[in-house]
């Protein structure tokens, strides 16, 4: 989990937390939409909130377990993959 706090993810209350800054709202958009299809796919689903129309808050946390498993370590790095993908276009 130390790769996932160097590239800019917070341990905060037993969750993986980051933000994201888009272009502008549509991207944003696109983006929350490409994770919730990863998250279907993992049976695993993010809080994510969109705020200020292009900023994305992604917060990851294993509610059944109260912590900070796996599943959630494997979809930060996934989203950080979806991110990296957008932003190479």
């Amino acid at each position: 989990m130390n790769i996932l706090l160097e590239q800019g993810w917070s341990e905060i209350d037993s969750k993986l937390v980051k933000n994201y800054v888009l272009s502008g709202f549509k991207q944003a958009v696109h983006f929350i939409n490409l994770i919730a299809e990863d998250a279907e796919k993992a049976d695993h689903h993010p809080d994510i909130k969109l705020y200020k129309y292009k900023n994305v808050r992604v917060i990851l946390t294993t509610h059944s377990k109260r912590r900070i498993t796996e599943k959630d370590i494997s979809l930060a790095k996934k989203v950080d993959q979806i991110f990296d993908s957008l932003n190479q276009n």
